[in-house]
């Protein structure tokens, strides 16, 4: 099998590299002396060319002699007088080939003169060699002294590219397709990388024993560990984009049970819009271990609907609210309004998109329109900014993202999410109906479903507001439901991380809580599909699949940062926080449900059509009761407003305020509820 050669084409390369070594270290005084001699025998072999089986060195010693001496002479002193010995040959280039070639040629006619004066004017007795003789000499001390000058430049090449080499870490490819395939050509082409293609890996037996691009495929995943063994392999690169999370781990046991480091191309869902390059490799990460089959979009579509419009992203800083910026802009806007809160976040993704876009260009991709980028530092709390930027800028589309997401923090700030997630939405939907915005796309949650919590139901009443402009304008307004997205800020993840970097504990609520996921790309991906496929007044929801106990997240986090569970990285159980489900839902008994286009995006058709009649005044109170910082009064008129909304908390904060003896009074009264 090849992967047994390795060590007898070793021992080969050391026997080679010491004659190596001494073929660089030659001087041009040792030139000298090897040019002499070769030019005291090439008469003698021009001679044997010329007169083959039918040589006898006694008829020709004489004037072989003579001619030997004529010949070397009139060489020796050509390549003198053109400093041919003050040339460094290590560095030879195709000048030097063409100025050795002059040479000779040169050497050839005065030899030619020189052989012709002796044998017919003058008959010196050397009329019994061949006329043919010179230039015969003059060819073969060509080839002699030009192939020992070049050789000097060859072995300084392959002595470089074996220094290369030495230096190159030796890869073992996981996938001999297009993206692995692409991934080796990249490497060979650009060696200063650091990479050395060692072999293949694929499951496809039809692959097995074939050589792509010079590198053979050697089995299946079944050989990593005797490949890695014999062909000294220091990393593998998994190069497998579609390819199923429980591949992914299968591979990843593999070489970790062989000390083996492990790298990947990231899912095909975060190269989707870009090759595949040296730089997409990344450490193995959570999310190609929990990688879904590849969601199939219609990319072509979405850039129709994009390309060419104003697109207002808010939370453009954010994690989904950066990805929308990235994926929009391959889409060819005419400009792309990103509007946040946080000035560093906003000002990193624009950064990050006048790269794309220069690329963009220089790709000679942005045909027809080049995306403008805007930057708008803005809350959507304040009516009046948002009614400057809206005049002054315009948008066709909006994708809303800007939101308070984390669910604790919520539960003891409930001000702030109906300010920022009720309020907002509310301010950027009369801004675009008052700026005839044509499309409205809401990011919402899992957590909006049944919500035990303010977060959860503050998005449930934005959604609600959505659907209200939706039926208002006529236009397609939508929101998108969907669950927790691996890696964005204040995730569980990003949180595992920074406790096992601690030498932990890792700290999980429950042993049994799950929680839905998905990666930041592929959730973007389907924002943009509903986009196009969302009708006026929809709530869509993404088919998440199936959900993952945040306990075994946990342990591949620790098994993937090097550590054993409990033994290096204790795991440890802290309770439900307040306004916590054990399970999020995304069906729910009762709910109608409608498929659309696309295989991953449901219509929740109950949901879609739950508009209350006292949404405007509900809302203006919970604004009130923001303002004034009163949090019983919000979670009691978030009850009003979602009849499913069941705060899991309440019983405590009734009883706190048992000092009040009738609390339903006392809110009519105070909020004027009817």
């Amino acid at each position: 099998m090849n992967l047994f050669i390795f060590p007898l084409h070793s021992l080969a390369q050391k026997l080679g590299n010491t004659l190596l070594i001494q073929l660089l270290n030659l001087r041009n005084r040792h030139f000298f002396f090897c040019d002499l001699i070769l030019f005291s025998i090439t008469p003698l072999l021009a001679l044997t060319l010329r007169l083959d089986d039918a040589l006898t060195l006694n008829t020709y010693i004489l004037e072989l002699v003579i001619a030997t001496i004529l010949f070397s002479v009139v060489k020796l002193t050509l390549l003198c007088s053109f400093s041919f010995y003050s040339r460094y040959w290590r560095y030879a280039s195709i000048e030097d080939l063409i100025h050795i070639t002059m040479l000779f040629l040169f050497a050839v006619i005065i030899q030619e003169f020189l052989f012709y004066v002796l044998h017919t004017i003058l008959h010196f007795s050397i009329e019994k060699l061949p006329k043919s003789l010179p230039l015969i000499d003059g060819l073969l001390s060509l080839a002699l002294i030009g192939g020992l000058r070049f050789s000097v430049r060859a072995v300084e090449i392959t002595s470089h590219k074996q220094t290369v080499l030495n230096s190159q870490e030796r890869v073992l490819i996981v996938g001999a397709g297009s993206a692995g395939v692409s991934l080796v050509q990249e490497m060979q082409i650009n060696p200063q990388l650091g990479f050395y293609p060692v072999a293949f890996i694929d499951d496809d037996p039809q692959k097995l024993n074939v050589n792509i691009r010079g590198i053979p495929v050697l089995g299946d995943r079944n050989y990593i560990t005797d490949v890695v063994k014999y062909q000294q392999i220091h990393k593998v690169i998994i190069a497998m984009p579609s390819v199923a999370g429980q591949v992914i781990r299968e591979i990843v046991d593999i070489c970790k049970a062989n000390g083996i480091q492990t790298s990947t191309l990231p899912g095909i869902h975060e190269i989707l819009n870009g090759p595949v390059r040296i730089d997409s490799i990344r450490d193995v990460r959570i999310e190609d271990l929990l990688r879904r089959e590849p969601v199939q979009t219609d990319i072509e579509v979405v850039a129709q609907f994009i390309e060419g419009k104003k697109v207002l992203i808010t939370g453009a800083g954010g994690s989904i609210g950066s990805e929308l910026c990235r994926q929009i802009c391959q889409c060819r806007p005419a400009e792309i309004m990103l509007l946040g809160h946080g000035e560093n976040s906003v000002f990193n993704i624009q950064q990050e998109l006048e790269k794309i876009v220069e690329a963009m260009k220089e790709n000679g991709e942005a045909q027809k329109y080049t995306p403008y980028i805007s930057s708008l530092i803005a809350d959507i709390r304040f009516e009046e900014r948002l009614n400057h930027v809206f005049e002054q800028f315009q948008p066709h589309v909006i994708f809303h993202a800007a939101a308070h997401k984390h669910v604790p923090l919520m539960e003891l700030n409930s001000p702030e999410a109906i300010t920022n997630n009720v309020i907002g939405t509310k301010n950027l939907l009369e801004m675009a109906l008052r700026y005839d915005v044509l499309h409205f796309v809401m990011i919402s949650t899992d957590k909006a479903v049944n919500p035990t919590n303010v977060m959860g139901a503050s998005k449930r009443v934005a959604e609600m507001l959505v659907l209200q402009a939706a039926r208002q304008s006529g236009k397609p307004y939508v929101a998108v439901r969907f669950g927790n997205v691996l890696g964005s800020r204040g995730s569980v993840v990003p949180t595992f991380k920074k406790q096992i970097a601690a030498g932990g504990p890792v700290r999980v609520t429950h042993p049994d809580i799950c929680r839905y996921f998905m990666t930041i790309p592929e959730a973007v991906q389907l924002v943009l599909q509903a986009a196009v496929l969302g009708r006026s007044g929809e709530v869509l929801m993404m088919n998440m699949g199936k959900p993952v106990k945040i306990v075994d997240l946990a342990k591949e986090l620790i098994r993937l940062s090097g550590y054993e569970v409990n033994k290096d990285i204790e795991i440890i159980f802290t309770g439900l926080r307040p306004g916590e489900k054990l399970f999020e839902e995304l069906f729910i008994e009762g709910e109608e449900y409608e498929r659309t286009q696309h295989e991953k995006l449901l219509i929740v058709k109950n949901s879609s059509r739950t508009v209350p009649k006292n949404l405007d005044f509900v809302v203006e109170s919970l604004h009130r009761a923001a303002y004034k910082n009163d949090t019983n009064s919000i979670i009691f008129l978030l009850e009003q407003l979602i009849p499913e909304y069941k705060p899991k908390n309440l019983t405590s904060e009734i009883n706190n305020l048992e000092s009040n003896k009738n609390l339903s009074n006392y809110l009519s009264k105070k909020l004027s509820l009817k």
